[in-house]
């Protein structure tokens, strides 16, 4: 467990003292310290937030030089979680995740990476011209929900370099995913480490971890040397503020402060770097009981929800080669119903304001958190009930969700992401694609796993998927034609 820390936050503290001051403003951002904050806003949220919108000032000190406040907030987050060094992000875990790539990967060095990774590890792709060695994630049964990533598939990815006589810059693991599910890290730490490949952990669902016994270990506690957090999923920063943790000394710290200065903006908001600050003092008043309550709620949910007919949840059991799974998500399964995670969604939202957080095929997801209270958590059961007993019983026989996996199993790289990137590109109808090398991204939200990568080639099951997806009210990011009816590939006419 980990040891409570100081919790007064110097950032919040200095923001709110430079705040105070009657001072001349001749200075950033237009808005005057919220003397010209325009008033369709202040309405909404009021003026405080405007005049706590402050620059880079010298008693506030600078996110790429830290000193002063921002420097002692970064160190007792350091503290707090467990890293050897923390940064501070306002570009998201995005930022995080393509400066962690970057540090560690040269153009046409290789990275060992989940094909099913967020986008951003492969924009990460794009920014370093690394190469990509994709581990296939497994399916699992009825769910269609990718398993986490083994210490066997890693070992088979780096002997298969070392077969060629190349050798991975780093791997990059993905755990907790979106679904909560998680890779045992310990394992392929140890794996890397003793070859001397850093580990990357894309833990942006797993700020909570290592801080209750009923929470599985942190990335940081298993070993891995850089992992990026969105602090504001689970732990309550503003949105798009996140960390960056490094432990361990395989990974050049220099290296990182360089990628972040190249990445994050050189004008940050305080409000985002003042908001981690805070987060990380909230968490540290108590640190091994903050999530008692919200744990107790997903556990009575869960038992309740086992109940229901027609009703599927997903339990560890469902995921074997997984040591853990996020006990604040219950990701709920409609199938027996005749319905699609969509349809359940729409009802749900439309009969009892219920808003899942990741809408699938055939299930939804909801993530308790330290803000869930009792009231929420029966309007969802009672909402489901009644979901489950109205479709029960109208259900047609014949009715079945139709579950299509990503087609990840047979994917053909004919040019790294990097190169496809600054390809000469053309437009062809999605149909006449079937061949051709996709020149752009193409990636149904949620969960932010793209189908197509620039430099792949598209197959028939590739645009059968995205067609049924679409279909079924998947949102498609990346494509220049959010429709689907063309697509952009590589190539001359």
């Amino acid at each position: 467990m980990m040891s409570q820390q100081n919790g007064v936050p110097p950032l919040v503290t200095a923001l709110k003292s430079s705040a105070l001051k009657n001072a001349a403003s001749f200075h950033f951002p237009g808005h005057n310290r919220g003397h010209a904050a325009p008033a369709s806003l202040t309405q909404l949220i009021g003026r405080t937030a405007f005049v706590h919108d402050l620059p880079v000032l010298p008693e506030l000190g600078n996110l790429f030089c830290p000193h002063g406040p921002i420097l002692e907030a970064q160190v007792e987050a350091a503290k707090l979680f467990g890293s050897s060094h923390t940064w501070f992000l306002v570009g998201g875990t995005t930022s995080g995740i393509q400066a962690a790539i970057m540090a560690t990967c040269s153009p046409g060095e290789f990275l060992i990476l989940p094909r099913n990774s967020h986008i951003s590890a492969i924009s990460a792709l794009v920014l370093s011209g690394a190469v990509p060695k994709y581990i296939i994630p497994h399916s699992v049964n009825h769910w269609h929900i990718a398993a986490a990533v083994t210490p066997s598939q890693v070992l088979k990815a780096i002997e298969e370099l070392e077969m060629e006589g190349k050798k991975a810059a780093a791997v990059f693991i993905t755990s907790p995913t979106y679904h909560g599910i998680c890779s045992n890290l310990s394992k392929i730490s140890e794996l890397c480490h003793s070859r001397k490949i850093p580990l990357i952990v894309d833990e942006a669902h797993g700020a909570h971890f290592g801080f209750d016994s009923k929470l599985p270990k942190s990335a940081l506690q298993q070993g891995a040397d850089l992992i990026v957090q969105s602090t504001h999923k689970v732990l309550c920063s503003l949105t798009q503020s996140s960390m960056l943790h490094m432990s361990g000394n395989i990974v050049d710290k220099e290296k990182i402060c360089g990628c972040l200065r190249t990445l994050q903006t050189t004008s940050p908001s305080f409000l985002l770097l003042a908001s981690l600050d805070a987060a990380r003092a909230q968490l540290s008043e108590n640190p091994d009981i903050a999530f008692n309550q919200a744990i107790a709620l997903a556990d009575e949910a869960k038992c309740v929800l086992k109940q229901i007919p027609g009703i599927s949840l997903l339990e560890n059991s469902s995921f074997p080669a997984s040591p853990a799974v996020d006990p604040l998500r219950l990701t709920v399964g409609f199938w027996n119903l005749g319905l699609s995670g969509y349809e359940a969604d729409e009802i749900l939202y439309k009969d009892d304001e219920v808003i899942g957080e990741l809408v699938g095929n055939t299930c939804i997801t909801y993530v308790l958190n330290l803000g869930t209270c009792r009231e929420h958590v029966e309007r969802l059961l009672l909402g489901i009930k009644r979901l489950a007993e109205t479709y029960a019983s109208i259900q047609q026989p014949e009715k079945k969700v139709v579950n299509v996996d990503a087609p990840f199993d047979d994917i053909i790289t004919s040019l790294i992401p990097r190169d496809a990137f600054f390809a000469s590109k053309r437009r062809v109808a999605i149909r006449e694609s079937i061949g051709e090398v996709a020149g752009e991204l193409i990636c149904p939200y949620p969960p932010g796993v793209p189908v197509l990568i620039p430099g792949e080639v598209i197959t028939q099951k590739i645009v059968d998927y995205l067609l049924h997806v679409r279909s079924k009210g998947a949102e498609i990011n990346g494509p220049s034609d959010s429709s689907l009816s063309s697509i952009v590939v590589c190539g001359k006419l």
